[in-house]
């Protein structure tokens, strides 16, 4: 099995792209390549990571400025062509603002910003972040944002759970979403959601770090392995996108 080809953006302040690209690199065995944000276009890769960090300073809001970066036309292609892309909290953020997955991250509901492990639900397993894991399953990967409130217009939550795209959940240990699980104050608790194609995915907390027990977790790890195809042994491309995407009806 040939490694997954995988670029990983910079952006000016993005602060977690070689974390991202040492857990694909070294802890994955990935072939994983760094792509500056003033690039037109994108090397041959099979997925495209937007990692955290603070891009152009959060200036106007958060991912505004990223998201009209001259690497996005490349991004929005490699989409469009049924690519994989995973934005992470500040990529989560990018994506939204380029209008690749629905909704808006604002300021979170306490006004301060939260740096801490929770606790988080699968909601379902129909995208390649969460297909080797069960809906229902309790994972624990570390959060660190100030403005991870997850909005979206009147009756879109509940399309959106239809669907199922949303994909992770804020909740306790014993996986009950309450409001005192929920770290910012996102709309249903919303964690990570899916574009409608699901090839294109969302979240705020990192799983990049969790990937060693010395971080305290290897949930994150269980993640990265979803999405390549590649956990518990399953081989790549045994739920590749010609399994997901026509799972949804826009």
């Amino acid at each position: 099995m040939s490694p997954l080809r995988v670029a990983v953006v910079h952006f000016p302040g993005s602060n977690c792209d070689r974390d991202t690209l040492w857990a694909f690199r070294e802890v994955l065995g990935e072939e994983a390549v760094p792509v500056d944000h003033e690039r037109a276009t994108l090397p041959a890769v099979d997925l495209v990571v937007l990692p955290g960090g603070f891009s152009y300073g959060d200036y106007l809001r958060p991912g505004a400025v990223a998201a009209r970066a001259p690497v996005m036309r490349a991004v929005r292609a490699h989409a469009a062509a049924g690519g994989l892309v995973l934005g992470i909290c500040n990529g989560f953020q990018i994506l939204c603002e380029a209008g690749l997955l629905p909704g808006a991250l604002v300021r979170n509901e306490s006004g301060r910003f939260v740096c801490r492990t929770v606790h988080l639900r699968v909601e379902s397993d129909r995208a390649p972040l969460t297909a080797a894991l069960r809906p229902g399953e309790v994972i624990r990967l570390p959060v660190a944002h100030g403005a991870g409130n997850y909005r979206l217009p009147p009756g879109e939550a509940e399309r959106l759970a239809a669907q199922g795209r949303i994909l992770l959940r804020y909740a306790d240990a014993r996986g009950e979403v309450t409001p005192e699980a929920n770290p910012n104050g996102s709309e249903a608790s919303i964690a990570g959601v899916a574009d409608a194609a699901g090839n294109v995915m969302g979240l705020m907390p990192h799983p990049e770090r969790a990937v060693a027990a010395w971080q305290g977790s290897v949930d994150g790890l269980r993640l990265l392995r979803s999405l390549l195809g590649a956990d518990e042994g399953a081989e790549r491309g045994a739920r590749g996108p010609e399994t997901w995407i026509p799972m949804w009806t826009p």
